[in-house]
């Protein structure tokens, strides 16, 4: 495993590639990665030219490391010439919408299942050293298609490592809760309403309860991942949980709360860790570890850096979480997003 004193140094003199890269996450890790290592190369790889035009204005200062690529995941030839002389590919591109996924099936599973396939042919056709893929909690006991689709893919990735023979290429997966004020989630939505002089808060259900990570949290989880992957991990950060009525009251303590019901699809509760991936868990000062079965993969790199086995049944999950967000917590959360 690699040392993690600073795990940005893993990308000194690499060429990456970030698919989905103009999204808020690709941004934010793209900015981290110019500023905090000595980065080669960094290809940003999307659908949407307006948005790498505003990338391209923003960026201006490092225009000399960084290759705009419009291209869709589902596009298995454009997406390997994307990944030509690349070290490291972060696949965050997928369709997230879980209504939209809902009402259009196949869309979702041309890019989140055939686009993860099309992100594996590309890393082994071009030798690239590691591939890490940002999953989310909705593929733990998935109950909507957009979290089939996506523990569809993490299942391809984590797969992938037995494909790689004498190329050598290394996949593993990221799985990470709700981003703090990230587009869709509840916090813009609260914010517009009170903008607007609401008089209530919608609820979908007053026992609701979920995790939480800051875009930043997210941007160095994912760095630190990469670092110590040996191929096949699923990485699950440990972070804090909260009760969506908690949230409403914190940001508008006046305002009554009104329970509207759950949506088709959404959870009272959100999972991380399963009680059946507890057998082929190891848990880490910061994250939880879920191993995969292969003959290659050893153990002990991970029991000799302090790692060690969670208790057979043990659940990771946001109503039975350690650690919840207070409100001063919350604020500042909050003001991150600001």
């Amino acid at each position: 495993m690699s040392a993690l004193s600073d795990p940005y140094r893993e990308f000194d003199n690499k060429s990456v590639l970030v698919t989905g890269g103009t999204g808020s996450f690709g941004k934010s890790f793209i900015k981290n990665l110019l500023e905090r290592s000595k980065v080669r190369r960094v290809g940003i790889y999307s659908r949407d030219e307006f948005k790498q035009y505003q990338m391209q204005q923003e960026f201006a200062g490092s225009a000399s490391a960084l290759r705009f690529f419009i291209g869709d995941v589902r596009d298995a030839q454009r997406l390997s010439l994307a990944a030509r002389e690349t070290d490291i590919i972060v696949h965050a591109a997928a369709l997230k919408h879980v209504p939209a996924a809902e009402y259009n099936p196949f869309e979702c599973i041309r890019t989140n299942v055939i686009g993860a396939e099309n992100v594996v042919h590309a890393a082994l056709n071009n030798g690239v050293e590691k591939v890490l893929a940002l999953s989310t909690d909705k593929a733990a006991n998935p109950i909507n298609l957009y979290g089939a689709s996506k523990l569809a893919s993490d299942k391809i990735f984590v797969a992938a490592n037995n494909l790689s023979g004498s190329i050598g290429t290394r996949f593993a997966v990221v799985r990470y809760g709700n981003v703090v004020g990230s587009r869709g989630s509840v916090i813009p939505f609260f914010r517009q309403l009170i903008a607007n002089g609401t008089d209530h808060l919608p609820i979908t259900d007053l026992r609701m309860t979920r995790f939480w990570i800051t875009l930043q949290q997210g941007v160095d989880f994912v760095t630190s991942s990469i670092a110590m992957m040996r191929g096949g991990e699923i990485f699950v950060p440990k972070i804090p949980s909260m009760r969506m009525t908690d949230l409403a009251a914190c940001m508008a303590p006046e305002l009554p709360m009104r329970e509207v019901g759950i949506r088709p699809g959404e959870k009272l509760h959100e999972v991380m860790v399963t009680d059946d991936d507890s057998r082929m868990t190891l848990e880490l000062p910061d994250r939880y570890v879920i191993e995969p079965a292969f003959s290659f993969w050893k153990r002990e790199t991970y029991l000799e850096s302090g790692a060690a086995s969670v208790r057979e049944g043990f659940r990771y999950a946001s109503d039975t979480n350690d650690d919840w967000l207070d409100g001063p917590r919350l604020k500042r959360l909050m003001a991150e997003t600001l």
